[in-house]
């Protein structure tokens, strides 16, 4: 195996860390005759590591053949970027590229067998027949791994390396490459500002919620809709904030807008407030992909004293350099302004600050930078109702007659001192809950 490795070119970005490289390693020093048990070691270590992207990605089968589309997936590369952009093109690379996929496509068939039978291994023949307990969707990655077992699938079959590179590079131009390409949504690492860590990582568990869903709003989810399509289809289209009373629905609407349009190249990227910093730097990181990012600010809000808004506003009007077009901003807010207003927020209020009424405008300023702004109100009495009795004639199971849900709707209402979606969605999950303890 270290000989096919160590010729690849255009993936050699791989890395000598990977799962890939440190198998060719152990191959390279068993064939010198190192020591069977530290081998058989380090090859545990490996399978472990290998069962761990199984997991996070719910591969199943050959896991062997998922890991090998897994790296042809995610090695970004000048020549995979330019496919996601434009396809497979002819030139002197794709020479090298056929050579490396050549390779990749004899890694696919490597016998393991020597190996295990002199480490008394078979932990080989377990991971390219691996049977995969069933998981839920919410525990493992779904969009990269329905699309990395597509493209497993697909190199099993190739012939020879002309065949892998036409398999690969319309995967590329289909899906795209990397994170980015697999992925829906990111969030700045927990590791990056100590330096252990990429600037952003993917988001996993994105949910399947759909605009439907959500009841009523429609007014609010239909202007949503035409912003977000004119964006994906590259026309003109605003940053968008949605504010409004809680529990009303505006976080779930920008999740759903993002499973609506995935598939045409959507991605999400969620930052809060204290990662403001950050915001030119994510930029400068996607402002070139063949993809168009919405920066999700949720529950976005600025006390009197915090200075995180210049970031923000600052992004938004642009410097030197202007805001890429493939780059909006969708904000989610209690407050219409944003920013707390506050008795000494007044013009007429006695301050040190001889510039008082410009520092006011300024805070205030910052709402106007949101092109279209949709209002999400507290539904009355009689809409909770409605909304209560929709969510469920969803499930069967729930068998209360109108009256009785409406009763049942009241009580909670009183109990939780709240009329809105979210409390309408709760009600019905204590029936849901009740029903299930039944069962």
């Amino acid at each position: 195996m270290h000989h096919l490795v160590s010729k690849l070119i255009v993936y050699r970005k791989i890395g000598e860390d990977s799962i890939l490289y440190r198998l060719a390693g152990i191959c390279r020093d068993f064939e010198a005759g190192r020591d069977q048990e530290e081998l058989a070691g380090r090859i545990l270590t490996e399978i472990n590591r290998m069962l761990d992207i199984a997991t996070v990605y719910g591969f199943n089968g050959n896991l062997w053949h998922n890991y090998i589309a897994f790296l042809l997936a995610m090695t970004e590369t000048p020549f995979t970027l330019v496919c996601e952009k434009h396809g497979a093109s002819e030139g002197s690379v794709r020479e090298f590229v056929e050579n490396d996929l050549e390779i990749f496509r004899q890694l696919l068939a490597y016998d393991f067998t020597p190996l295990e039978e002199a480490t008394g291994l078979t932990c080989f023949d377990v991971i390219e027949h691996f049977q995969a307990v069933e998981k839920k969707e919410q525990i493992y990655n779904k969009s990269v791994s329905e699309k990395v077992q597509e493209l497993s699938a697909l190199i099993e079959k190739a012939q020879n390396g002309t065949e892998m590179f036409n398999i690969v590079t319309d995967f590329y131009r289909r899906y795209g490459v990397g994170m980015f390409g697999l992925n829906k949504a990111f969030r700045i690492s927990p590791y990056y500002e100590s330096g252990k860590g990429e600037l952003l990582e993917a988001i996993t568990t994105t949910g399947d919620m759909k605009l439907s869903d959500l009841v009523g709003y429609e007014s609010q989810k239909q202007r949503l809709v035409e912003n977000t399509e004119a964006f994906v289809e590259g026309r003109k289209a605003n940053n968008v904030l949605l504010y409004g009373d809680a529990g009303t629905g505006k976080s779930t609407s920008i999740k759903a807008i993002l499973n609506q349009f995935y598939d045409r190249g959507l991605r999400m990227i969620e930052v809060y407030k204290h990662e403001f910093k950050y915001l030119q730097r994510i930029i400068a990181q996607i402002k070139n992909r063949n993809y168009r990012f919405i920066i999700y600010m949720d529950d976005l809000s600025f006390e009197e004293f915090e200075i995180e808004y210049k970031y923000l506003k600052a992004v938004i009007e642009g410097g030197l350099e202007v805001k890429p077009d493939n780059v909006l901003i969708y904000a989610t807010s209690n407050r219409r302004h944003l920013i707390r207003e506050v008795w000494t927020d007044r013009p007429d209020a006695v301050r040190d600050d001889m510039h008082e009424n410009d520092t006011v405008q300024e805070k205030l300023s910052l709402s106007a930078r949101f092109g279209l702004t949709i209002g999400y109100y507290r539904p009355s009495r009689q809409e909770y109702y409605d909304m209560v009795e929709i969510l469920a004639r969803r499930h069967p199971e729930i068998t209360l007659t109108d009256e009785e849900l409406k009763a049942g709707a009241v009580r909670w209402e009183m109990a939780h001192s709240q009329i809105s979606g979210r409390a309408a969605q709760q009600f019905i999950n204590s029936l849901l809950a009740k029903v299930e303890k039944k069962e």
